[in-house]
C-alpha cells in the first residue's frame, strides 16, 4: 500500500475531522438547487443531478480498485478534508461536484445544433470544462491535496483523466439536459442514482469501499 493510500485510510468516515466549513457550503448547494428548482428549471436542476450521479459512479470504481490491488486507488483525497467519505472522495469535492453540473447547464446554449469552432456545441463545452478540471486536479496533485500513485493517471499522462475522469460526466450532463422531457430526466437520474445505492450499499457492506 503506497503511502498517500495509508494515510487516506487512516481517516476514512472519521467524524472526528469534522469542520464547520462544510454546514455554508451544504448550505450554498442547497440554495443554488431551490432556486432552480423555484424556477423550474428542470433541465439544469437534472443535468447538476446526473454529473453528481457519475462522480458517485466514478468514486465506486476508483474505491474498488483500490479493493482489489491494494496499492493505491486511481486517485485518492488523503488529507485536508472534515470528512472522507470513501477513499477518493472527500465532503468537500462532494459537494463541489454537486454544483458542478448546474455551472455546465447554465452555459449551455439553447440551440442544440449550434457549433463553436465548426464542431457541436455540447461536445466543446464538456472538453473545455474537463481541460479546466484536469488543470485543476494538476494543481492539486503539485501541493499534496490529491493523490496520484500510477504513471499513466499523471500530470504527465493527463489524457486518461480527460477521458475518463470528467469527459463522461459533463458528457452525461448534457445528454440529460436535452431529454425532451421531464419524466425521461427523472428516469434517467433516477436510475443512476439507483445503480450507485445498490454499488455503494452492497460493497461497502463486503468491505469493498
Amino acid at each position: 500500500m503506497t503511502p498517500s493510500a495509508a494515510q487516506a485510510m487512516s481517516i476514512l468516515r472519521d467524524g472526528s475531522h469534522f469542520q464547520w466549513h462544510v454546514i455554508p457550503i451544504l448550505v450554498i448547494a442547497i440554495y443554488i438547487y431551490h432556486v432552480e428548482i423555484g424556477r423550474k428549471n428542470w433541465d439544469i436542476v437534472f443535468a447538476g443531478l446526473a454529473l453528481w450521479g457519475v462522480d458517485w459512479f466514478n468514486e465506486i470504481v476508483n474505491g474498488l480498485v483500490f479493493h482489489f490491488t491494494q496499492y493505491a486507488p486511481i486517485w485518492g483525497a488523503p488529507a485536508g478534508t472534515a470528512y472522507l467519505i470513501v477513499i477518493g472522495l472527500n465532503i468537500e469535492i462532494c459537494l463541489m461536484f454537486l454544483v458542478m453540473g448546474v455551472a455546465v447547464a447554465q452555459v449551455l446554449p439553447r440551440d442544440r445544433a449550434m457549433k463553436l469552432a465548426g464542431l457541436p456545441n455540447r461536445l466543446v463545452i464538456a472538453c473545455g470544462f474537463s481541460v479546466i478540471c484536469v488543470l485543476v486536479e494538476i494543481a492539486l496533485n503539485s501541493i499534496g491535496a490529491l493523490a496520484w500513485d500510477y504513471p499513466w493517471w499523471s500530470a504527465r499522462s493527463p489524457w486518461l483523466i480527460f477521458l475518463f475522469g470528467y469527459l463522461p460526466m459533463f458528457l452525461t450532463a448534457s445528454w440529460v439536459h436535452d431529454m425532451p422531457t421531464v419524466r425521461r430526466k427523472a428516469t434517467t437520474v433516477g436510475f443512476l442514482y439507483a445503480f450507485d445505492a445498490v454499488c455503494l450499499a452492497v460493497f461497502a457492506s463486503w468491505g469493498w469501499l
